[in-house]
């Protein structure tokens, strides 16, 4: 094996919402060539109906195995799994949609069992479509810890200067507080330190949020969920040496972390977590899977029915989330 650029299998997502349009615009940029090979798996029939909406000017090169894949500028590889109708209409729930998005993750799962491919980077999917598809999962996270068999895996979001990986995600708020507990806890600060580790970090500094108003302000506020639930999660870590501070009131946390004054925030709760992240810029954001034995990174937004097919959809979330699957990504492979 041989150092070179990572291969990078790009997602297509579902092909009702803006998913080939962000790609074929992203993949417009040539400075993506220059640092990995990247190619997409889904229909290639959506992203040529794509190139027409957003006029990139791209050829779209169908091919049944990476090893075909040209990995060149102005073309655009697409391992073709040609699973939908050339009329699917935009910006509407549909099965096959949904149904077609899990089978490119899948297919991109295997690739990446195979160390045929350095990591994966996901167009956004709709629950939906996906649910009515037959596949009953929250969203891409699950899927891919289930399909990779993995225990212990936790959202992060990064946006400049702010970083924010979550205890909880896609469930009530009820059952959120329900869900959170010391080893939840404790897992995912070690799984952020972790990360940041291997992203450069000597000693990560990691503060975590309170579940309640003013972290709790010593029981004033709520039942002691902070005591019970948080606390012991924290001093384990301590113990070992992580770099951790709290809980601390999250209404004033993640402006001492934009600061610069920790290197990420361990959030409680989904819009805990994601509301300062997207106050920043939906454009911004991306949504990196951590603790998979394969890296996964996405866009931070949805399928954007509302836009699907008027070429208006903004590619730089997805430019970022490439660029971050670059830079986490190993260097060799099978395919070398």
């Amino acid at each position: 094996m041989v150092e070179r650029k990572p291969i990078l299998a790009i997602t297509m997502g579902d092909a009702a919402g803006v998913g080939p349009e962000i790609i074929m615009k992203a993949l417009k940029d040539q400075e993506i060539y220059t640092s990995c090979c990247p190619f997409v798996i889904g229909d290639a029939k959506m992203l040529e109906r794509a190139d027409k909406i957003v006029q990139t000017n791209l050829k779209v090169n169908r091919i049944k195995k990476v090893e075909d894949a040209r990995f060149s500028y102005g073309t655009v590889d697409c391992l073709d799994l040609d699973l939908l109708p050339p009329d699917l209409p935009f910006g509407q729930v549909s099965a096959e949609a949904g149904k077609a998005a899990f089978k490119y993750l899948e297919k991109a799962i295997e690739l990446a069992k195979e160390q045929i491919i350095h990591g994966i980077c996901t167009a956004p999917l709709n629950k939906e479509a996906l649910h009515k598809g037959g596949h009953h999962y929250p969203g891409h996270t699950e899927i891919l810890a289930e399909l990779t068999n993995t225990k212990d895996y936790a959202m992060m979001l990064s946006a400049p200067n702010l970083k924010v990986i979550h205890v909880t995600t896609h469930v009530g708020l009820i059952d959120a507080v329900k869900q959170i507990t010391p080893e939840r806890v404790y897992t995912v600060i070690k799984l952020a330190h972790e990360t940041l580790q291997k992203a450069g970090y000597k000693q990560p500094r990691i503060a975590v949020c309170g579940i309640n108003p003013h972290a709790g302000e010593n029981g004033l506020f709520g039942y002691g969920e902070e005591e019970e639930k948080v606390i012991p999660g924290v001093e384990k870590a301590q113990q070992e040496g992580i770099s951790v501070f709290g809980p601390l009131p999250a209404d004033t946390l993640f402006f001492r972390a934009i600061r610069g004054d920790f290197d990420v925030v361990v959030a409680m709760y989904h819009d805990q977590g994601h509301g300062p992240i997207k106050v920043l810029g939906l454009e911004a954001g991306v949504n990196i899977t951590v603790g998979l034995p394969i890296i996964r990174t996405s866009v931070d937004h949805g399928t954007a029915f509302d836009i699907a097919g008027k070429g208006i959809a903004d590619e730089l979330s997805l430019k970022e989330a490439i660029r971050q699957a670059i830079e986490l990504a190993p260097r060799s492979t099978n395919h070398d």
